[in-house]
């Protein structure tokens, strides 16, 4: 998540820039310097590059990063600016405080925290030298430690081998991925971990081997304690399951890296450690929170050890608890789990209570923060950011679904918490809404009552303590499912168009964080592509000065060719919305990338650019490179059992997106065009392939396996896979392929999804269930309720991750209108290429005969 909340620093509705913040927090003095004559200079949304004109750097080597906490960050970079500038060295840097702050905070990937500056030395010998003297220029610099580099001495200096320049590859789970060229001259994944590697062709520098030396030589053999395993990493270090050496009790070990993991307050992970001890000190003898066994340093990092808790945490105790995620709940089953939520609640209740008469506010109540063990035993973890009640302090460090407003102090902190917790045992994570609509959590509460059959005034305090004394400013938007069609699809457009920024380049509509990629503001998922393709095909109308902005920009873009992400999907737009020679024009950018670094999927590679090019198969050329990605996509597909059984984590996946649904719908198309029935045998091995990444589950459910979750979405999940597998039986009935259908179609029977999007969340099942189950559609619409919000006197919805609106068609309000236009709209909508087809309900007579 901690991307996403780097983009939360501009506006409090959108995601966007973190230049755009405006000036309540400026960038780095650095950053207001003349470019030195000579200099090239591309102020990015996080880094500011610097390099001579001239500059003559390799593709790929060892480059330096320099680390700083908050306070040395300024005079640090002013250090290495007036270096690097002198000697003719290539450099970056971040741009300003609160970017520093966000990588380096507690969520922030723990490989690349820490980094402030990067150094670009031309050769070793360079490297040798820049190391030498600036390791003197910056003595006394204070800085975390960067995992997945090699400290130099005993300073904020630490290097690693990696590319230089932006260059892509194919790793092993068929994935583009940043790229380095290996010992035989071809290129390999550039492997950016949380820990120190060197590329098995490259040869560590004899003056860093006493550095390495040093490194190896800290270990944890010398403890009192055995570590067992990991529970979990962040970025302000780990928490680790372990043992006592001598009296094998088992432990928990807590652990804290200095000047890493930082929060509100600009505190550390040492910091926090050392301020849990003395908390749980303080609160000893409660039986709801862990007893302190140990405080000790290894090295520079502080370990807190206690009690061991065989238990599981709240949050995993609703997910499998939760009847809404299974199809078809009855009235018993959420009766029985509002029951079951309610007597919990009250014991949590007691717990913050016991909390409270020993003068100590939790501050980060939540259900990853809540252990149940087998005994029944409730637990409170993790008081890292507690304090004294008599502080009267806020929060400085709490999950954003439970973080009380601004006028919350002291233990009011806990109450809007356990507020925020009664409505997210009903509805999980909607209380994420909450911070962009406080009003929601009347129609939250309504909603709950009539879903759970809970009692509204059971409800009703909750709903006071969020709301407190902050009035509605907005009127409630119409509710899916009670109001009709025309009326959302009026609603939708009126948000959307409310949100259009024409004046701006980088993006037409706010939507997901990933339309700051290359080419994110035009393109089908994130972009105006998806948005006008959206309105226009569910009858919402047409926008000339939005469509103008749509050509103006694709013309000036560095977009990548791909049919969601690139230059494909713009064309087809156009094209569709009749600018033909504009969308010929970027179809013929999109001819970028050579077959061999592009992944096969539909979402960038090159099933959906062969779809793009069928669907300009009027033009020659396009027919022509169709047929060559087609031949290719079958070259590389493999059988039937060529992928693992999990999909993602290393592994290639599963899915409509990424997996081999994509190919398969490909090869559907290519033999709708030419009736070549061996386009149908590849299809069919495609999808045997998503299949073997599918399990069953106890609720008669198929889907997609990641080992720790299963997915039913339309990006990587149940919903994509069936429509694409409902298209191939339409051509050719087969009873192994046919067995797989209603186990997958099942999800759309399932009454509640975290997100409302398209591409991972309700609105693509939606989609899915208009084709493939349309007596479920009417749940799925009504469910669109949780998530609804007002703005701009219509009705939106908020992006992946729930922090802010979105207006995409991936993630946000068009995409969510093009599934209502799918179930509503008189002419069903679709996404491109999942249109019903030939034959568009035969295989569904054939199943009722």
């Amino acid at each position: 998540m901690e991307q996403y909340e780097l983009y939360c620093l501009a506006d409090r509705l959108f995601y966007d820039t973190p230049t755009n913040r405006g000036e309540q927090e400026p960038d780095f003095a650095a950053c207001a310097r003349p470019v030195p004559a000579g200099w090239q200079h591309d102020a990015g949304d996080v880094w500011m590059h610097y390099a001579p004109a001239d500059a003559d750097l390799p593709a790929q080597g060892w480059k330096i990063h320099v680390s700083a906490g908050l306070d040395d960050a300024d005079r640090t970079i002013a250090a290495v600016w007036d270096y690097c500038v002198g000697r003719g060295l290539a450099f970056k840097f971040l741009r300003s405080k609160p970017v520093l702050m966000m990588f380096n905070s507690k969520s922030a990937f723990r490989g690349s925290s820490g980094k402030l500056v990067t150094i670009y030395p031309a050769d070793e010998a360079q490297l040798e030298l820049v190391l030498k003297e600036l390791d003197g220029l910056l003595e006394g610099v204070q800085g975390p430690y960067i995992l997945s580099d090699l400290r130099y001495a005993d300073g904020p200096l630490f290097v690693r081998y990696g590319a230089f320049v932006t260059r892509y590859c194919l790793s092993d789970s068929g994935e583009r991925v940043y790229a380095l060229t290996n010992g035989e001259g071809r290129l390999v994944p550039d492997v950016r971990g949380a820990t120190f590697s060197i590329p098995p062709w490259v040869t560590l520098p004899s003056f860093l081997e006493p550095h390495l030396e040093a490194r190896n030589a800290v270990t944890t053999n010398e403890l009192a304690y055995v570590i067992e395993n990991v529970i979990q990493f962040s970025n302000g270090g780990g928490v680790y399951l372990g043992h006592h050496r001598d009296t094998a009790e088992k432990v928990v070990l807590k652990e804290g890296r200095p000047l890493a993991g930082l929060d509100a307050l600009g505190r550390d992970a040492v910091a926090r450690v050392g301020h849990e001890r003395d908390i749980l000190q303080r609160l000893a003898g409660l039986d709801v929170v862990p007893a302190v066994r140990d405080y000790f340093q290894l090295g520079d990092h502080h370990f807190l050890v206690q009690e061991f808790i065989d238990s599981n945490s709240l949050q995993r105790l609703i997910v499998g608890r939760y009847p809404l995620t299974r199809p078809d709940a009855s009235a018993e089953q959420r009766t029985a789990y509002a029951e079951w939520a309610l007597g919990t609640l009250a014991r949590i209740e007691q717990a913050v209570a016991a909390l409270h008469e020993r003068g100590v506010v939790f501050n980060d109540l939540h259900p990853d923060n809540i252990l149940i063990d087998a005994d029944d035993r409730l637990v409170l973890i993790d008081f890292e950011v507690a304090t004294l009640a008599t502080e009267q302090a806020r929060s400085a460090l709490a999950h954003p679904g439970f973080a009380a407003p601004p006028d919350r102090h002291g233990v009011d902190v806990d109450r809007y918490a356990l507020a925020c917790l009664t409505l997210g045992l009903f509805a999980p994570q909607a209380t994420m809404l909450l911070g962009l609509h406080p009003a929601k959590v009347n129609q939250l509460a309504d909603l709950i009552s009539e879903t759970f059959q809970v009692p509204r005034a059971t409800i009703a305090p909750a709903a006071g303590t969020v709301l407190g004394d902050r009035p509605a400013l907005q009127a409630d938007p119409p509710l899916p499912g009670k109001a009709p069609w025309q009326d959302l699809r009026s609603a939708i457009t009126k948000a959307i168009a409310a949100s259009a920024t024409p004046q701006r380049d980088d993006r037409l509509f706010p939507g997901d964080i990933a339309q700051f990629e290359p080419g994110g503001g035009i393109n089908l998922a994130y972009g105006a592509a998806g948005v006008l393709y959206a309105l226009d095909r569910c009858g919402a109308g047409r926008f000339p000065e939005y469509e103008d902005w749509l050509r103006r920009q694709t013309r000036d873009s560095a977009a990548v060719p791909g049919l969601y992400n690139g230059l494909h999907g713009v064309a087809l737009v156009l094209h569709e919305l009749g600018h033909h020679q504009d969308g010929l024009d970027a179809l013929d950018r999109g001819r970028t990338q050579p077959a061999e670094v592009l992944e096969l999927g539909l979402y960038s590679g090159l099933a959906g650019i062969g779809l793009s090019l069928l669907h300009f198969g009027a033009e020659p050329a396009a027919l022509a490179a169709a047929t060559r990605i087609v031949d290719e996509v079958a070259d590389r597909l493999g059988g039937p059992e060529d992928v693992a059984e999990l999909s993602g984590d290393g592994r290639p996946r599963a899915g409509l997106m990424f997996g081999s649904s994509g190919p398969a719908l490909l090869f559907l198309h290519a033999y709708e065009r030419s009736g070549d029935t061996g386009l149908l045998d590849l299809a069919k091995i495609a999808l045997q392939q998503d299949l073997r990444r599918c399990t069953a589950d106890q609720y008669g459910m198929l889907q997609v396996n990641q080992g720790w979750r299963t997915l039913p979405y339309l990006e990587e999940g149940s919903a994509g896979i069936a429509l694409v597998l409902d298209r191939y039986l339409r051509h050719r009935p087969d009873d192994e392929l046919a067995t797989a259908l209603e186990p997958l179609r099942k999800v759309t029977r399932c009454g509640y999804f975290v997100q409302p999007g398209l591409f991972m969340g309700r609105a693509g099942v939606l989609l899915a269930a208009a084709q493939l189950e349309p007596s479920a559609s009417e749940q799925l619409i009504a469910g669109l309720g949780w998530h609804s919000l007002p703005y701009g006197d219509g009705l939106a919805f908020p992006g992946n991750q729930l922090l802010r609106l979105s207006m995409d068609v991936a993630t946000g309000s068009a995409g969510v209108l093009l599934a209502l236009g799918a179930a509503l709209h008189e002419q069903p909508a679709a996404l491109p290429f999942l249109e019903p087809g030939p034959g568009f309900g035969s295989y569904q007579r054939r199943e009722e005969v």
